[in-house]
């Protein structure tokens, strides 16, 4: 009885849900709110503008430190191990490389974003 029960609010909850959803936008149509979302970017105009590869670059760049991080999650836990030494030198490698990236990437200008 209890499973019916439930499945009966859950399905009524979410038709309602979805009648709710499809009947709010229509209320409060204007023009802006027609147009389609195109990230920032006119839709009306040419595709094919030129975009700044710095962009990308620098999104490669946060990602590669981004995961390096990702590596030093689990150190507080895998400085219980009984091969001590080793951990401690890896984790000091890694941090080392890290930070070695990074003093390259700056003095490349590679964190600058204007041209």
């Amino acid at each position: 009885m209890n499973l019916m029960l439930t499945l009966m609010i859950n399905t009524s909850l979410t038709i309602l849900l979805m009648i709710i959803m499809f009947w709010l936008p229509q209320l409060n149509s204007y023009v802006e709110k027609a147009n389609p979302y195109e990230c920032g970017f006119d839709p009306l105009n040419s595709a094919r503008i030129p975009f700044s590869m710095k962009f990308f670059l620098v999104a490669i760049t946060f990602l590669l430190f981004d995961l390096e991080i990702a590596l030093l999650l689990p150190l507080p836990w895998a400085l219980q191990t009984t091969n001590l030494p080793v951990m401690i030198k890896s984790s000091i490698t890694l941090i080392i490389i890290l930070t070695l990236s990074l003093a390259y990437e700056w003095t490349q200008k590679g964190l600058d974003w204007t041209e």
